[in-house]
């Protein structure tokens, strides 16, 4: 674990071996980190809050309490996760009445993105910059937009698909519901 000096690590949170953090970030108690994240700068971590192994949190990202992230998810610089539908500064409700929003492994959130909870987003499926997502989001597909609409999907490794096959790594899909499957070899 390597914790920058200016970090803060609440007494009761768990954070996970080979874990990095970095200035000026808050792990609250009753967060779980997993192992071999990185937490940039500025990163908030609620109690209740979730994050599975091999992480990256970009700078400025808050992840509050009812957020689930699965292994391997990216969120970049400053997106933003909600866990109110209906927030009251003078009637708050407390941390029973969170709505629980979970990103599936290998999922990446652009910068900027904002993620209203109760949804799911699917495994290896990719948020663009700036997209506000209302709905759930499938596996492996691309959401755009304001609000996000699905814009095609996307491989493991990245790249935009424009059939079953990945132009860049050559994986092959099938269509399972109304996301991808990756065909096992």
């Amino acid at each position: 674990m390597n914790i920058h000096p200016t970090a803060i690590i609440d007494e009761g949170a768990v954070i996970g071996e080979g874990t990095r953090v970095w200035h000026f970030t808050h792990v609250q108690a009753g967060a779980h980190v997993g192992r071999n994240c990185v937490l940039g700068q500025n990163v908030y971590v609620g109690a209740g809050a979730v994050i599975g192994d091999d992480c990256k949190l970009q700078n400025n990202v808050s992840i509050y309490g009812g957020v689930t992230l699965g292994n391997g998810v990216f969120c970049g610089p400053s997106c933003v996760f909600t866990n109110d539908l209906t927030p009251r500064a003078r009637f708050p409700k407390g941390s029973a009445h969170f709505v629980p929003t979970c990103v599936m492994d290998g999922a990446s959130i652009g910068a900027n993105a904002t993620i209203v909870c109760g949804h799911i987003i699917g495994k290896n499926a990719m948020i663009g910059a700036g997209a506000v997502i209302v709905t759930d989001v499938p596996d492996h597909v691309l959401m755009l937009g304001v609000p996000a609409t699905q814009r095609g999907f996307v491989c493991t490794c990245g790249a935009r698909l424009d059939g079953l096959k990945c132009p860049a790594c050559g994986r092959l899909y099938m269509p399972v519901g109304e996301g991808l499957e990756e065909v096992k070899r």
